[in-house]
């Protein structure tokens, strides 16, 4: 099992003694998390890998647990992932995935197995741990306001890698992006032997849940393995990937306005939009690195889905899928898009962006990726105004 301690021990001095000129100045703010985040995270750390060594022992047969099928969602953040994943979730039937619980909480088999005997305890008890659990849910994470998070709602993969500290979801806490590997370019950037352990240890994780829950097929949100289709692909062969295409007008803002406020959560609001160029590089990379992967490697496990036939015809592109894909039918498919449609636009985001404010023009996004207009035929919109504001879409 992999844990990059280098990587650790450089975002601990970062932030305590060289974050001086960075986004993550030792502010008050800043202190008081991180006096909060080294309090916690340390010892969560040892007691999960603790309980990873028990996996070993009680539950050894997590390590031959076979991964059959599993869906992939990648392509660029604020590409309608989100939606996608949190409908999928509701045929549980078919589909497990990782929580925010899963993730954080109990990732070990262990932790698993006693969460869900405490949980089968409570229910014969009234289920008063369940209610307050969903009240202290919504108080915390509920609070969120430009994505919707929750302990109990499936989260993106790329977070579990943080028992590694290995993950791009990393930068967040820590935004010294000179210290981190360039996970944004992840199949050509890192050797391939610290790629191989990423990708073991993820796996690892996949197998401990799968054992536990007794499930048969998996379903990730993944929008950061556009940047690992190929190490994707290695580890497991057996995969079912759907790459979502979103218009670069709507992306591409959408994406600085979320980087930048979830970042800003641990380290405080930038006055202004910052890491402009990390995110066009990022963007532009997981738009064509798994287009050409695809293009390159034609087969039916694959699919590149157009963001607006999701929203406007999600049963049809569901079930074209699933059958694509040999998953089992689902017959009440038009019950579970409906109330993962209400439950998603009820979701009211106050955040809001304009493509002036970041320095974007329309002409700017239209000739960066000229290429993705031309092959998907996206609006490019010669008759609106660039800068007009517009909030958060509710479907992403």
């Amino acid at each position: 099992m992999h844990y990059n301690f280098r990587l650790f021990w450089r975002t601990f001095y970062r932030s305590f003694f060289d974050s001086k000129n960075t986004p993550a100045r030792l502010t008050r703010r800043r202190l008081v998390f991180l006096i909060i985040f080294y309090a916690i995270w340390p010892l969560g750390s040892l007691f999960h890998w603790f309980c990873f060594w028990l996996d070993d022992i009680f539950f050894p047969a997590h390590k031959t647990q076979p991964i059959e099928k599993p869906l992939f969602i990648i392509g660029n953040l604020r590409s309608g992932s989100t939606f996608l994943h949190r409908l999928l979730s509701r045929d549980a039937e078919t589909f497990t995935s990782l929580t925010t619980w899963d993730i954080y909480l109990t990732p070990s088999v262990v932790q698993k197995k006693f969460t869900q005997f405490v949980s089968r305890l409570d229910k014969k008890l009234g289920g008063h741990l369940h209610r307050l659990l969903y009240a202290i849910d919504r108080r915390t994470l509920g609070q969120f306001k430009i994505h919707p998070i929750s302990f109990f709602q499936p989260e993106e993969d790329e977070n579990i890698l943080m028992h590694a500290w290995d993950s791009f979801w990393g930068t967040f806490l820590f935004p010294f992006m000179d210290e981190f590997p360039n996970y944004q370019r992840f199949d050509e950037a890192l050797p391939p032997e610290r790629k191989r352990e990423i990708m073991a240890f993820y796996k690892s994780m996949l197998q401990r849940h799968l054992y536990a829950t007794g499930k048969k097929y998996y379903a990730a949100k993944a929008p950061a393995f556009s940047a690992k289709i190929e190490a994707l692909v290695e580890f497991f062969p057996d995969a079912r990937i759907i790459c979502l295409v979103r218009n670069p007008l709507d992306m591409l803002p959408s994406t600085v306005s979320w980087i930048n406020y979830s970042r800003g959560v641990f380290t405080g609001q930038p006055k202004t939009y910052i890491y402009l160029d990390e995110i066009l590089d990022l963007t532009q990379y997981w738009y064509r690195h798994p287009l050409q992967y695809i293009d390159t490697h034609p087969s039916p496990r694959y699919l590149i889905l157009n963001y607006d036939d999701l929203i406007q015809r999600p049963e049809q592109v569901i079930r074209g899928f699933y059958e694509q894909f040999g998953y089992p039918d689902k017959p009440g498919l038009p019950i579970i898009i409906d109330q993962a449609v209400k439950e998603t636009l009820a979701f009211k985001s106050d955040h809001a962006y304009s493509y002036e404010e970041m320095g974007f023009t329309r002409e700017m996004i239209v000739e960066l990726f000229a290429d993705i207009f031309e092959r998907f035929g996206f609006d490019k919109r010669e008759n609106e105004m660039a800068g007009k504001q517009v909030h958060v879409a509710a479907l992403e």
